[in-house]
């Protein structure tokens, strides 16, 4: 039974768009995102209750190394589909300070015309040292995005690490940013990022449209050659299942935007129509689930008390070299009241 202001927030939500709705969208992920016990038991009943007005959004990845235009493309696109009618909710990860633990890059204020815009809500937040430059929390975020209306949920990572694995792992399509001049044509053929991309785009084409060009071709002929052997949805050549493209845009006057978005409803279409988005979305929901026992236990390990007394003297020893990394480990778990082998 959530209390009277956990109440009044979830009717907020769900309610028709208003400020109201958009302070109760930003306070519910800032419990979400608390450290607190008390705050954690209320975020889980909200978002249980919730739960039933999810699903409902089509949810958009983007990746790309920084300096490829990310911010630039989500406002473009974002403003395109707002004017056709749709909601477009941004969850924006920044890579994290090592000293303040706050956001870097402040990709808010690098979406001025779609922040302010009544039809969106844009919520930066820290990566705050997560692996894959994915928030902790940006999955259930993305499910108070849902129940609060809107139907277009767009993921910006860091671009970095792991993070095209974590955003691929949590959206409908994965949308891999280029830039025309990276330097390296290495870039065009990372096995393991085009078996997980959707969608390749190569930006800022108005700079030069000869380079553009060239990296669409090149892109192009290097997944023929990749073979597709990681990704199911793209080792077979059956019409009624996507194959990833490659195209090429300019974020920054709108040119290509258009034809993004068509590619995007083709995508969700014979996605919808052959069964793989919903059961993309099992196996993400299967996924996050054990990923959050993960960190609990994790979490549970790091606060024991009988692991916090053992391993000051055990990460000693194993600095040391007195005692194996493998023994420690084994002991301090053991210290948890559990056997491991």
């Amino acid at each position: 039974m959530m209390n009277p202001a956990d109440q009044s927030l979830f009717e907020d939500l769900t309610g028709k768009p208003s400020p109201a709705q958009r302070r109760a969208l930003a306070k519910i992920i800032t419990l979400l995102e608390s450290t607190r016990s008390d705050h954690r038991t209320r975020a889980d009943e909200l978002l249980n209750a919730l739960l039933p007005k999810t699903g409902k959004s089509f949810r958009l990845g983007i990746s790309g190394v920084p300096g490829v235009g990310k911010s630039t493309l989500i406002e473009t696109l974002g403003l395109y589909l707002i004017n056709k009618g749709h909601r477009v909710a941004v969850l924006a990860i920044d890579p994290s300070s090592s000293i303040s633990g706050g956001s870097i890059l402040g990709d808010k204020t690098r979406m001025e015309r779609l922040s302010v815009h009544e039809h969106a809500f844009i919520r930066p937040s820290p990566s705050s040292g997560t692996l894959g430059g994915v928030a902790e929390k940006t999955r259930e975020a993305l499910l108070v995005a849902e129940a609060a209306g809107h139907d277009i949920v767009i993921v910006e990572t860091v671009g970095v690490g792991q993070s095209e694995i974590a955003v691929a792992g949590m959206t409908d399509l994965f949308l891999l940013l280029q830039l025309p001049n990276a330097g390296d044509d290495l870039q065009a053929i990372k096995k393991g990022v085009m078996e997980l991309a959707d969608l390749i785009v190569i930006n800022k084409a108005d700079i030069d449209p000869n380079a553009a060009m060239r990296a669409q071709a090149f892109i192009t002929s290097s997944l023929r050659l990749l073979g597709f052997q990681g990704n199911p949805d793209h080792a077979t050549h059956q019409q009624d299942y996507w194959h990833p493209i490659v195209m090429s845009l300019s974020a920054l006057n709108g040119q290509g935007i258009p034809e993004l978005w068509e590619s995007i409803l083709h995508f969700q279409k014979l996605q919808i129509a052959n069964g793989r988005l919903q059961e993309r979305r099992k196996q993400q929901a299967g996924s996050w689930m054990w990923e959050r026992i993960d960190a609990g236990l994790k979490h549970a390990f790091r606060n024991h008390p009988e692991v916090q007394a053992l391993l000051p003297r055990f990460s000693a020893e194993v600095n040391a070299g007195t005692m194996a990394a493998s023994v420690a480990a084994r002991r301090l778990l053991e210290a948890m009241g559990h056997e491991f082998f």
